[in-house]
This record gives C-alpha cells, structure tokens and sequence, in this order.
C-alpha cells in the first residue's frame, strides 16, 4: 500500500524534473515485486498451516488488514495507467476497464461478508479502537480516485460509467468510515492512546478524508471533460462544471479534517516517542499522508495555486523520505528477527 502511494503520489506532483517518472516506476516496479512475493509468502503461510485462513479471516489482529490486499490492487490499476497507458496500446486502456469492474464486484463480497464474519466471531472492545477498523472499507476509498485516474482514457459511455460508481462507491467508503470514527473519537476521550509503538497505526484515520477528498475533487474536474451538455436530460444548464464546483468544494471541506487527524496523531506520536520501537504499523506513516497529499495536488491543480502546489511538492519529498526512513528501519528489524520470525508475529496469540 504505501510503496504504491508513493509511486501515485510522485506520479502526480504538480512540479516535475527529467527522471522524476523514472523514479514513480522504480516504485512501480518495487511495489508489484513486494505485492508478489508477500502473496506467495502469505498464501506458503495458509498451505503450510492449514486452517489458519480461516482463523485469520476473523481474528482482529491480522482480518482488518485484509482489506489492504485490496488496496494494494487498487493502487497497482492506478500505477498502470499512471505509468503504463502512455508507452502501451490501447489493449491496455481495455484490460483496465475490465479489471476495474471485477475489483469493484470483489470488493463489494469482501466488504459484506468479512465484517459478517467479525461480527459474529468476535467482540471488539471499544476501548481498544484503532483506525484499522476501517480497512476492509479501504478499497472503497481508493475506488473513487481510481476512477477518476481511469475515466480520461475510456470511451465517453465507460468514461460516465465509471464517474458514476466512482461517486458510488466513495460515499460508501465515506460513509462506513465516519461509523468508524464516532467509534475511535469516543475511545480517544474515554480511554489511553494505543501503546506508543503501534502510534503510527492512527495514521490511518487520515486516510479516509484524505482519499475522498481527492476522489471529489478529481471526479468533480473529470466530470466537466467527460459529461454531456445534457445529463440527465437537463438541458440549459452545464453538468459537468456544476459537479466540478461541487467537487472541489467537498474536497476542501474534508482537506482539513484530514490534517486535523494527521496533526493529533502526530502529536500522539512525538508524546511517546522516547518509548517507540519499530512494529509494521511504522508504515502506517505513508500510506494515509499518500492521500492527504494526493488531496493537496488535486485541489492546487483545481484552484491553479501556485502555493498549494508547492506545499504538495514539500508533501511529495516528505513522504519519500519517510518511505525510506521506514523501509530501512523494517529491513533492519527483519535481520534483528523483531518482526516476522516466530513469536513475534501479531498472531502469537491465534492459537490461544
């Protein structure tokens, strides 16, 4: 998820310099090589032990991350045509159409049936609510900006269609996503902040505001190129720019609050930061701040600010910088066996 945010981000930053594409199809290529090879690991994992999948399709510490198997498909269709429609043929503009239609059909059963599946066979604490919570309701909010990025390319009927379900399927991430938050608000007033190394984790609440925020304004300035003079069968009135208004505005008004959650989780942060260990929640440090930037290019590419797109070029080399700081600190916890070696994992305690 967070190496193929940053190869989205870098793919769109307003400022660019000779090699710049290079460097988001590095992170291209480093993302689809990790997504494989973790898959394999995984599914070895599933076949060596087996039961354990269905144990894990439950079990709170490792079932909420399921959902970032299917961002990370997500991210690598937006790679794809970031990176992928220019030098291809239109086969490709084709493929992307279909796969974005079968993603979308999938994510809807992972997103019934799995919280079906938590609600029956666990009891979640409110005490111990984490912005995790909201992942298996992740690829919804990553749908809309796909979307947006995919429709230029299509023909106009798929090019509508998809702006459509993009709408669609955002206000269902959206929506979900704000049950989550009620839910994580009332354990931040009435309970602890979460154990100082899992912090990071509480990036994730920026997420959410941070990628509907991009997929309205994005939807909303496609909707203008892509929508007829008389949508809907109104004529007389222009569609596209009325929705093109509305998106930009709904993505400034969410702008903020996903830096008022980023700003709380980074002072959750730097209050535990003398007792921080390195856990894989560290990577929650990208992955969400992909989206508040993404949120921050769309709306200075929206409103023409010179300014706004400096602050989303500072917020690009922020977050490769931290995806390096990050990657480093994993490989070296990996060779220190403090991560992914027996008894060290999150599901030590499946068994029990």
């Amino acid at each position: 998820m967070s190496t193929g945010a940053v190869a989205i981000v870098i793919g769109q930053t307003p400022f660019t310099f000779t090699g710049l594409k290079t460097i988001g199809k590095i992170f291209f290529i480093v993302d689809l090589i990790m997504f494989i090879v973790a898959s394999f690991l995984i599914g070895t994992r599933f076949a060596l032990r087996p039961g354990s999948i269905s144990k894990s399709m439950h079990y709170p510490a490792e079932a909420l991350f399921f959902g970032s198997f299917w961002v990370s498909i997500a991210l690598i269709l937006n790679c794809a045509q970031t990176y992928g429609t220019p030098s291809c043929g239109p086969w490709l503009v084709t493929a992307l159409r279909v796969c974005f239609w079968i993603y979308a059909a999938l994510v809807i059963l992972v997103a019934i049936f799995q919280y079906a599946k938590i609600f029956v066979a666990e009891r979640l604490q409110v005490a111990d609510a984490m912005p995790a919570w909201i992942l298996p309701m992740y690829p919804f909010l990553v749908l809309g900006p796909l979307a947006a990025t995919l429709a230029p390319s299509q023909p106009q009927e798929s090019a509508i269609q998809m702006l459509i379900a993009g709408v669609t399927f955002q206000g269902l991430g959206w929506m979900v996503s704000i049950f989550m938050y009620t839910i994580y608000i009332l354990r931040l007033m009435s309970g602890e902040l979460p154990p100082a190394s899992s912090r990071p984790g509480m990036f994730i609440s920026v997420g959410p505001s941070g990628y509907t925020a991009t997929a309205f304004v994005a939807l909303g300035v496609q909707a203008r190129e892509i929508l007829p003079p008389d949508f809907m069968g109104v004529s007389g009135i222009p569609a596209g720019e009325v929705l093109r208004i509305i998106g930009i505005v709904m993505g400034i008004f969410l702008w903020l609050l996903a830096f008022w959650f980023f700003a709380v989780t980074f002072w959750g942060i730097f209050e535990g930061l003398s007792d921080m260990t390195f856990t894989l929640a560290w990577w929650a440090f990208i992955f969400p701040n992909g989206g508040l930037t993404l949120a921050t290019i769309q709306i200075g590419n929206a409103l023409q600010s010179h300014g706004i797109k400096v602050l989303a070029s500072v917020m690009t080399v922020l977050l490769v910088v931290a995806w390096l700081a990050v990657a480093g600190s994993c490989i070296k916890a990996l060779w220190e066996r403090k991560i992914l070696w027996p008894g060290m994992d999150d599901d030590k305690d499946m068994e029990a």
